[in-house]
């Protein structure tokens, strides 16, 4: 079974599951570095270059390869349950935990990555900092409907984080997976 993040861009994803990885043993991967390496260039720059449609058909490929294999951490970028053959792929063989997290505790984030060089692609053609709330509102009835578990991502500690998804994710399945986790934090 693998573990899947779901969540808006900067709830932790990455920082979470590299965590969760550590913790259980297990691969992490991260969708939206398979894709920059397919393409090469940085997100924010295949999407100037080709647009959101091709990076969306490119992120289902790799969303089909990745879940095919078992024992995973996967982050995945903050779109990708738009798609409901994605979210069928990540289904087959994952457990999905959505990163909820406001949109203030977003912005700040945001701000923070961008002051260290890391550019997120706007997704509807304004700034990035200024489309979270509408964005996040219009995503948040997806993220609902492709979890199987909802955590709290604002608090500024990923190692509480990974906590709580490494104790919910047991007690779901029963101490299946107990045997090589470790401490989260």
């Amino acid at each position: 079974m693998n573990i899947i993040l779901i969540g808006y861009r900067c709830c932790g994803k990455t920082t979470v599951g590299r965590i969760l990885g550590q913790a259980l043993g297990r691969e992490f991967i991260d969708t939206d570095r398979i894709l920059e390496a397919r393409g090469g260039i940085s997100i924010h720059s295949y999407v100037s270059r080709n647009g959101w449609g091709n990076l969306r058909e490119l992120e289902k490929e790799i969303v089909k390869e990745v879940t095919a294999k078992d024992n995973r951490v996967i982050a995945t970028g903050g779109g990708v349950v738009i798609d409901q053959e994605n979210v069928r792929n990540l289904r087959k063989n994952g457990w999905i935990v959505w990163l909820d997290t406001e949109a203030p505790v977003i912005r700040d984030r945001m701000q923070k990555a961008e002051e260290s060089g890391e550019l997120r692609p706007p997704l509807s053609g304004v700034d990035p900092m200024e489309e979270t709330d509408r964005i996040l509102r219009d995503r948040i009835p997806y993220y609902e409907s492709a979890s199987d578990h909802i955590v709290d991502a604002n608090r500024p500690s990923p190692e509480a984080v990974a906590r709580e998804i490494l104790m919910a994710f047991q007690r779901t399945y029963d101490g299946d997976d107990r045997e090589g986790c470790r401490d989260a934090g």
